[in-house]
């Protein structure tokens, strides 16, 4: 297994991986941000309570040791304040290449920390885990996420027509694939 830091930081963030004792942190952002995450986000339909997101805590961290899913959470530097999360997602190290996540919490969005989040890890796949492709992937109505993804740098690579189903109108959907190729 690849070694690598479980702790980085960019100008204003400290990214890490999830920690024992971190669920409750998290589910008060996801529960302060749920309107807006609920619209993109499948898992912010149904909040777990403490005890349950205490359990898909540990269960990320599981996941990041063993290189399955490296979720990340994002702090301001200074006090701490979790800000959102993201991570690299939908792993195939054979590549290697990695998938970026994210979201902000509701307070804290407009200040482009997830910007600077998304420049972070992608130098992070890059320099630490030798990427050859990086790519975010979203909703095409998603028009936040989308202007994320270009703020960074990626490149629009493909509109997949009729990709998914919405989670709650089941109507159906398109994703915009865009990506970060190291030659």
């Amino acid at each position: 297994m690849l070694d690598f830091p479980y702790c980085f930081e960019s100008e204003r963030l400290i990214v890490r991986g999830p920690l024992p004792g971190d669920g409750t942190k998290v589910r008060e952002a996801v529960l302060e941000s749920q309107p807006e995450l609920r619209q993109w986000m499948p898992w912010a339909v149904e909040i777990p309570d403490e005890d349950g997101y205490e359990e898909v805590i540990r269960q990320g961290q599981l996941r990041f040791l063993s290189r399955e899913d490296l979720w990340m959470l994002l702090f301001l530097k200074g006090g701490g304040t979790l800000v959102g999360g993201s991570g690299l997602h939908s792993i195939r190290w054979e590549v290697p290449s990695f998938e970026i996540g994210y979201w902000v919490r509701t307070s804290y969005s407009g200040q482009g920390l997830i910007t600077e989040a998304v420049n972070a890890i992608t130098a992070f796949a890059f320099n630490e885990l030798n990427a050859r492709r990086v790519q975010i992937r979203c909703d095409s109505l998603n028009e936040r996420s989308a202007a994320v993804a270009r703020r960074a740098g990626f490149e629009l690579e493909a509109v997949i027509h009729n990709d998914d189903r919405h989670h709650l109108t089941n109507a159906l959907r398109h994703t915009l694939v865009f990506a970060k190729i190291r030659t």
